[in-house]
């Protein structure tokens, strides 16, 4: 069986989030989605569920971070080919999102950039070549 990963985040307005997130490249799947989680799909084996915050504290006893002002995780995924690295960061920000709270990077087989989400998630986006000559 393929591993997946689910990472769950909370968020302050579920509707806003979920466009966000369709707008980078992630599908809703409605099965495990309701009026208190989005379920987002990016790939069959990388799923975002955006929970609201009172969803999210159902599984914490922990106070919610604010990720504008703290960083507890920096989310990382792969695309095809460096033009998807500028492409997806420049939805983001059309999209209510911050393009390169961090800066880019370029290392010729490697290529990333970032984008911040509405609730100050912070993911990278990163190509790299299959070998270093590339």
């Amino acid at each position: 069986m393929t591993k997946m990963i689910f990472v769950n985040l909370p968020v302050r307005d579920l509707a806003k989030s979920t466009a966000f997130y369709e707008a980078v490249g992630a599908s809703k799947n409605p099965q495990f989605s309701d009026d208190t989680a989005s379920c987002m799909v990016f790939s069959e084996a990388i799923y975002v569920m955006l929970l609201t915050h009172d969803k999210y504290g159902m599984f914490t006893q922990r106070p919610i971070a604010d990720a504008r002002k703290t960083s507890a995780a920096l989310l990382a995924l792969t695309v095809e080919n460096r033009a998807d690295v500028d492409e997806v960061t420049e939805r983001a920000a059309a999209a209510g999102g911050v393009a390169d709270p961090n800066p880019k990077q370029d290392h010729g087989f490697m290529y990333g950039r970032s984008y911040e989400d509405p609730d100050g998630n912070v993911w990278e986006l990163v190509w790299m070549a299959p070998s270093q000559d590339a």
